[in-house]
């Protein structure tokens, strides 16, 4: 007799316990960070003053953690000491502090990424582009309105034209008739024939890129102001990087803005050389991602710089963490994924030269399958 029974209470009916019943506590997957070197093959052979390529090698990373994965993509940068094997290593010697950080504390991890790693940004930005994706799937807003940005304010991106020979510069242009402004490698003895050649099948506006190939200042300041009569609205990196002050003297005699990239990599470039240049070109590979290509945005538009958005020869990963931000810009040349043949993902999009940024949540990638 049980004491329920001896008080003269009922029964009590128990269910009987079934292993469907049973909600069996389970540990949550650990949190992970691979890396890979993804070959980007073009679509034409890519050549300008600095080299000339039928490829490009890009470091892609992924953060997985609660359920969500966050990616990432670094194009290293030769002449910068660094290689996709080098950003591989640099990821892999930081996956310990990575994986034991909690990513919602991002600000201080890339503090403590750009402390303990020198140089190696374009890992840095496969860092950084990864954990902020992660960072906004997990708030469930696309990275553009992490930043309080409107994404109907995204400029049109420029179409970038490589050095190359004029009958196949004309066909370059012409494929090219969707975007209403392009973008010319210029640097060399060719360049008058390069923009004829242009001049030849287009009207439209053009931006020019000498990537420091003018090494005399009297050679700049003829060449820019001939580019002028052409219909060219700026001139970026005319001279070599560390020729501030020649830039300088070039700039007050001309009439169009020049814009600084390779003399001004990082924040704290930006002073140098705001008196030599009318505006930066702010590359997320150089920059270390884009906590840091935000700084260097900002800082430029506290001097009353022209700002602009460019890119490396990367895939749609880069490319759209990039134009995230470029409703904050004056000018974008958001198009090295528009260059490859095998872009693994599908992000921003281009209508007639306007970038159209995807609103799902963090970057809005889509994988390719």
């Amino acid at each position: 007799m049980t004491r329920r029974e001896a008080l003269g209470l009922p029964a009590i009916a128990l269910p009987a316990l079934t292993l469907g019943a049973v909600r069996l506590a389970t540990a949550a997957p650990a949190p992970s960070l691979s890396s890979a070197i993804v070959r980007l093959k073009l679509k034409h052979t890519w050549t300008t003053v600095m080299s000339s390529s039928d490829f490009r090698d890009t470091l892609h990373t992924s953060y997985t953690r609660d359920g969500i994965t966050g990616h990432g993509e670094g194009a290293p940068i030769v002449r910068y000491n660094e290689s996709p094997e080098s950003a591989a290593k640099t990821v892999g010697e930081l996956r310990k502090f990575l994986l034991d950080s909690d990513p919602r504390q991002f600000s201080k991890i890339l503090a403590e990424v750009f402390r303990r790693v020198e140089g190696q940004y374009a890992a840095k930005a496969a860092i950084d582009i990864a954990l902020m994706d992660w960072t906004t799937q997990k708030l469930g807003v696309p990275l553009y309105r992490y930043f309080g940005l409107d994404p109907k304010d995204a400029p049109v991106t420029t179409f970038s034209i490589g050095i190359d020979k004029p009958e196949t510069t004309k066909a370059k242009v012409e494929e090219a008739a969707e975007y209403p402004v392009l973008k010319i490698k210029v640097g060399l003895d060719s360049d008058e024939a390069t923009m004829e050649a242009v001049r030849a099948v287009t009207k439209k506006p053009i931006r020019v890129d000498a990537n420091e190939g003018w090494t005399d200042r009297e050679t700049a300041v003829r060449k820019i102001n001939w580019l002028e009569s052409q219909g060219v609205e700026f001139v970026e990196q005319p001279m070599p990087a560390d020729r501030i002050e020649d830039t300088r003297w070039v700039r007050g005699k001309v009439h169009i803005p020049i814009i600084a990239d390779e003399s001004c990599l990082h924040a704290h470039d930006i002073a140098k050389v705001k008196d030599s240049f009318d505006g930066i070109n702010v590359k997320l590979d150089k920059a270390g991602g884009v906590l840091e290509a935000w700084r260097m945005l900002q800082i430029a538009k506290s001097f009353g710089m022209k700002t602009m958005l460019g890119c490396m020869v990367s895939s749609s990963c880069t490319v759209t963490a990039a134009a995230h931000l470029s409703p904050l810009v004056d000018y974008a040349d958001l198009d090295g994924n528009l260059l490859i043949a095998n872009d693994p993902w599908t992000g921003v999009t281009v209508k007639n030269g306007k970038l159209i940024l995807p609103d799902r949540p963090g970057l809005g990638l889509i994988k390719h399958t």
